[in-house]
């Protein structure tokens, strides 16, 4: 027995190219207008980094084994974490967003790339930020007009 044509329009999918770094940057920027106000005071002048994996020695301070698991890490005047030091947003607060691993996500999720990458900022920041797992989920589901 054959597939039905609703069965078929169900698997059939419209893939075109992934989103470059580029393209997840100049995305990021457009979301940080579209992020909560408590975030936005904290971080206004945040920078968006985007590469493709997470370094090494970032992944072994922060012990983790697998370079997928970190979709994007928040840094402070300059630094990842305690003594780990990049000079690429010359001291201002940055935002890295890992393209590969927010791909993977994305894949996962299968929901719209830009509510994914907009949560996982928000994620981010909130963390860096102390905020609470419940206040970074309330922030996470809040629509905002305007949004990409």
């Amino acid at each position: 027995m054959g597939t039905t044509l609703a069965e078929r329009r169900n698997i059939i999918m419209n893939f075109g190219e992934p989103p470059s770094l580029d393209d997840i940057e100049t995305i990021a920027d457009a979301l940080i207008e579209t992020l909560p106000e408590e975030l936005l005071e904290l971080a206004e002048d945040i920078l968006i980094e985007v590469e493709d994996m997470p370094e090494d020695y970032l992944l072994e301070d922060l012990e983790i084994e697998d370079p997928y698991e970190l979709t994007a890490c928040y840094k402070s005047g300059g630094e990842i974490s305690p003594g780990v030091k990049k000079t690429k947003s010359d001291g201002q607060d940055a935002l890295v967003i890992f393209r590969r691993p927010l791909l993977d996500y994305w894949c996962e999720e299968g929901t719209q790339f830009n509510d994914i990458l907009r949560e996982v900022m928000i994620e981010e920041i909130g963390n860096h930020f102390d905020f609470s797992d419940e206040e970074i989920e309330e922030m996470v589901s809040r629509h905002y007009q305007g949004m990409l």
